[in-house]
């Protein structure tokens, strides 16, 4: 009875939510989140978690993590807007079973999702994760795609395919977590590079095969919509009028520069660290399945915000070393894909 009466708040505050939604619509939620340092409490022998145990120096315990989890839940069920999104890409998790406990031990239960996970060779056992409703998203196949460093393993990009239940169409999806400016920007840009390589020789193949293929990438790329790893590396076109099918389009650039608004904040400065990016047939509004930048959002209701410097900051999870039982240092971003009847 407890759940259930913390699923009828969250609901209720949901549905309050004001995500610019007309009832006419029809419309596909899909939300990109990065969790920051989603930990379980217990000491992993193969991966440097030992300051996320209850000895280590943040004195992380099981009723933080479970606090976290519950906080993690209400963000989701925020940035879905009028209904549960049906895939929610990841980034910060550290292994299956903290994914497992976010689906089973928060509302998010009632949404019935499965996921995608691998443990990746990344040191800190970060990693990516693919939630997906399967009576809307039928998976075809999966893949985890290496970024090789030399130096400082990281993250793999996962990769997945499935066919939306609603329209028939096939939908390419890819979760990333790029390399971080750990060292400084332009010491670490390489490495960014090397990622935004390995995922654009999957997606040549993909438009190779199929011009008409759709792809939607997202996640956590620790770059801006401006910096060489998406306008060289990747080859995304940021300002258009008509798209082409063969090309991707990185439809966060529009945030780009704004002084109020962005997914992440450093040095008192909003960002976009966390995108968008879709192949031209998605941006075709005469196709059954399609988008546009105005369907693009980052959820930044007023509970994930805290007062700081300047104006507000995301409410993240921990100050340091300390807990400060907020959801991430990263806001929640969504896009709707629309139902073309």
């Amino acid at each position: 009875m407890k759940i259930l009466r913390i699923y009828i708040v969250l609901t209720t505050f949901v549905l309050n939510c004001n995500f610019n939604i007309t009832a006419q619509d029809k419309k596909l939620r899909l939300v990109s989140y990065n969790l920051e340092n989603l930990y379980d409490y217990l000491d992993d022998p193969t991966t440097n978690d030992e300051s996320f145990t209850p000895e280590g120096d943040h004195q992380w315990t099981e009723a933080k993590y479970k606090r976290k989890l519950s906080n993690l839940s209400k963000a989701i069920m925020a940035a879905g807007g009028w209904e549960t999104p049906i895939i929610i890409g990841l980034c910060e998790v550290e292994n299956a079973g903290v994914v497992e406990q976010l689906l089973s031990e928060t509302p998010l239960q009632y949404a019935k999702y499965k996921f995608l996970h691998k443990d990746s060779p990344d040191r800190r056992g970060v990693d990516v994760a693919l939630l997906y409703q399967p009576d809307k998203y039928k998976l075809i196949s999966q893949q985890f795609l290496r970024v090789n460093m030399d130096d400082r393993p990281t993250r793999e990009i996962l990769f997945a395919s499935g066919i939306l239940a609603e329209t028939g169409d096939t939908l390419h999806l890819f979760v990333n977590h790029w390399p971080s400016r750990y060292g400084g920007e332009l010491e670490s840009e390489e490495k960014r590079m090397t990622a935004a390589a390995v995922l654009k020789h999957t997606t040549d193949s993909l438009l190779k095969a199929n011009q008409n293929a759709r792809i939607v990438i997202m996640g956590d790329f620790n770059d801006y919509p401006t910096n060489e790893s998406f306008t060289v590396g990747l080859g995304c076109i940021n300002k258009w009028e008509t798209a082409q099918n063969n090309s991707l389009y990185n439809l966060c650039y529009q945030f780009d520069g704004n002084e109020t608004l962005g997914s992440h904040k450093f040095a008192g400065k909003w960002g976009m660290l966390d995108q968008w990016i879709l192949s031209g047939q998605m941006l075709n509004t005469k196709s059954k399945l399609y988008t546009s930048r105005e369907n693009v959002g980052i959820c930044n209701e007023k509970f994930l915000l805290k007062k700081d410097k300047t104006d507000y900051a995301p409410k993240r999870s921990f100050l340091g070393i300390m807990f400060a039982n907020g959801f991430s240092d990263h806001l929640p971003i969504y896009i709707d894909l629309i139902i073309n009847n």
